[in-house]
């Protein structure tokens, strides 16, 4: 059998693996040791932990001081709900307030937004009018092509009075006596005064007015009787 250095070699291989074995051991023993500590030392902090949280939340569990909390809370949520539901009753209004108005405007848009127009046809109202009233009546009845120029302008007169009517434009036809009204009438001049009873009151009518769905779109021009 081989030897080194006077020993077999057999004894030295099972002295190296005693040897190895020794280490391994030692190396686990350790390990196992240090993790032993590791969790001791967790579970102590986690008992430490445990210990003074229970104690914290036990000062502060004083039942009458719960209560005046949850009662000052339920205060301030009294307070914001009312004050919530103010702001959002304002809104509210507000927004119909808005709505009544945009309705309003649409309305006042649709019916007078040929206002303007309508004032340039009074202008042709007019003239149509001065002409059927500037012609004598014995000169219609001798000259036949007058007569029946004249009956054209009065029917072209009659009709666009109709079409004033159908898109709500109205003439202001004042009387003599009538009331003097500003709203539509517009004095020019004043005569005297017959009747005491009569004064400040229609004596004659200049010009017709117009008014459009209620809206005065031109005074009637008229004189009145001298106070």
């Amino acid at each position: 059998m081989a030897t080194v250095g006077g020993m077999c070699v057999r004894t030295v291989t099972s002295i190296s693996r005693c040897l190895r074995q020794s280490i391994h051991q030692r190396a686990t023993w350790n390990g196992l040791q240090h993790r032993q500590l590791c969790t001791t030392n967790s579970d102590t902090k986690s008992n430490k932990e445990g210990t003074e949280k229970p104690d914290a939340e036990n000062t502060n569990d004083d039942p009458q001081k719960v209560i005046e909390n949850l009662k000052a809370d339920g205060e301030k949520l009294k307070t914001e709900a009312k004050d919530f539901k103010d702001k959002y009753m304002r809104a509210l209004a507000e927004t119909e307030n808005v709505r009544q108005r945009m309705t309003k405007q649409v309305s006042d848009v649709r019916l007078f937004g040929i206002q303007g127009f309508c004032k340039d046809l009074l202008e042709v109202a007019d003239i149509l009018q001065q002409a059927t009233q500037s012609v004598p009546e014995k000169e219609l009845q001798e000259n036949k092509h007058l007569r029946d120029l004249y009956d054209g302008l009065v029917m072209t007169e009659a009709q666009l009075q109709k079409v004033f009517l159908k898109h709500g434009l109205e003439q202001i036809i004042p009387q003599k006596g009538d009331k003097f009204d500003p709203h539509f009438h517009e004095a020019l001049f004043q005569v005297p005064a017959e009747d005491p009873s009569m004064a400040s009151n229609v004596a004659t009518v200049e010009k017709l007015g117009y008014k459009l769905h209620e809206r005065t779109l031109r005074p009637a021009l008229v004189g009145v009787f001298k106070s």
